[in-house]
């Protein structure tokens, strides 16, 4: 009884699942959820029944949908989240992937504030702690989250001024704004000797429930040890990571990489 109770419980957790995909299109019809998770209608009724007497699912026109329930659940997940310890196992495993340092990041425009921070084998000396601060503009981090920002975000820190911190930093507007645009499309940023002397970073974006770019990750490292030859391969790691934490917060698809660019998420306003 309790192996059949487990089975009903699998399929009826396929059928929410089948619910909560086409839900943005309009929904699903009971033929087409029971087709898509391979049960008969009668099983795919008896299963969705209880799910909509409590709300998880609603029958709008012949078409199930996720119900209002989902959203109270959905808010109660998102009040509890706390982002350094959900992230916590995401960073260590890019740690131990990378060889190298490891920060998660939130924006306090024109600057990024450090909430995290892993020390790799090597416990390079930086300037970033816990808690500190480092400008948007010259940071991996800090220009990962604005690629994927508003472009008032943009503008509010290009205002403040492009200050150089090294002889790489980009100070110049339209050149620092074509950067963004070329990481947008990589799905990633490389920060090439232009915050710290001696010292590169790779970052990426991490996104919230509602798809729009909340925070960023990164991995950094002495500048001998991350050499443009692996640009690339730790690119592909900390998108990864990005990825790993947006979708613990709820982030739905498509992935980072793709995100809907800032002017035109300004036009669909």
């Amino acid at each position: 009884m309790e192996r059949n109770n487990s089975s009903s419980l699998r399929r009826g957790l396929a059928l929410l699942d089948a619910v909560t995909a086409t839900t943005r299109s309009g929904g699903a019809t009971l033929t087409e959820l029971a087709q898509s998770v391979g049960v008969h209608k009668s099983s795919a009724l008896r299963l969705l029944q209880p799910m909509t007497e409590t709300g998880l699912v609603r029958v709008d026109h012949g078409r199930y949908v996720l119900g209002p329930r989902t959203a109270q659940l959905g808010r109660v997940y998102l009040d509890s989240v706390d982002l350094r310890a959900l992230a916590q196992p995401t960073l260590r495993r890019l740690v131990e992937r990378s060889g190298e340092s490891v920060h998660l990041v939130l924006p306090d425009l024109p600057h990024m504030v450090y909430i995290d921070k892993i020390d790799g084998p090597g416990r390079v000396r930086m300037n970033s702690t816990i808690g500190s601060r480092q400008p948007s503009h010259s940071t991996g981090v800090g220009r990962a989250y604005l690629a994927f920002a508003d472009a008032d975000e943009v503008e509010l820190v290009i205002a403040h001024g492009l200050t150089a911190r090294t002889e790489r930093t980009v100070t110049d507007p339209d050149e620092f704004r074509a950067g963004l645009a070329a990481a947008r499309e990589r799905g990633y940023v490389v920060d090439d000797i232009e915050n710290e002397h001696d010292i590169r970073c790779v970052a990426a974006p991490v996104f919230d429930h509602t798809g729009v770019v909340a925070a960023a990750v990164s991995v950094s490292g002495l500048a001998t040890r991350v050499s443009p030859d692996r640009f690339g391969p730790l690119g592909e790691l900390v998108a990864a990571a990005g990825r790993e934490i947006s979708a613990l917060l709820g982030a739905p698809a498509p992935s980072p990489s793709s995100v809907t660019p800032p002017s035109s998420r300004e036009e669909q306003r």
